[in-house]
């Protein structure tokens, strides 16, 4: 094979190369088997790695607005949503959230 041409597949990367390291707890709450047999359950579920919960949450709803009104918000990039919200709580009166 010369320079110029590809392999016919992608070498093999083994997926064991991208492990999660595992916790105490993981390993406090996993189920334990020896070979088929179960000796101990999953004693839970592991918790979210997620965004941590508001305080105060949005709520999610529905609304109609005129076309030319999203393109205009959305041209301002990445968090055009809140930005949204925070000119109508401008509008509205409402005191800005710090």
């Amino acid at each position: 094979m010369n320079e110029s041409t590809k392999p016919d597949s992608e070498p093999w990367i083994d997926p064991d190369d991208d492990y999660i390291e595992w916790t105490e707890e993981m390993f406090r709450i996993a189920a334990i088997y020896k070979g088929d047999q179960l000796i101990r359950p999953a004693a839970g579920t592991l918790k979210s790695l997620g965004r941590p919960l508001s305080e105060n949450p949005k709520k999610q709803v529905t609304l109609r607005l005129d076309p030319d009104v999203i393109e205009r918000f959305r041209a301002t990039g990445k968090g055009w949503q809140s930005r949204i919200n925070a000119e109508l709580r401008k509008v509205l009166g409402l005191q800005d959230k710090a």
